[in-house]
């Protein structure tokens, strides 16, 4: 899957959130900073969202981070782990 998809559907940004809220897909946003044939390295932005118990949006938290990425023979991301 490519870099964005990967993002999208991993469960490893999870670890970027500080108070287990959401992660807005709107907000999600990488920058390529290096990359070779077998790895990637990217900086991630995005929002947490944070609920009141009554579902209104309590708060934005801004989160961001840096994944290193496992890339196969073909270019797609095969696994990512934060550096």
């Amino acid at each position: 899957m490519s870099i964005e998809e990967y993002l999208r559907s991993s469960p490893d940004l999870n670890q970027f959130c500080s108070q287990n809220g959401w992660i807005d897909d709107e907000t999600l946003c990488y920058e390529l900073m290096e990359q070779n044939q077998r790895h990637a390295v990217i900086n991630i932005r995005f929002e947490e969202i944070l609920m009141e118990g009554s579902g209104c949006v309590a708060a934005r938290v801004p989160c961001y981070g840096k994944l290193k990425l496992t890339l196969n023979d073909q270019g797609y991301v095969e696994s990512g782990e934060r550096i």
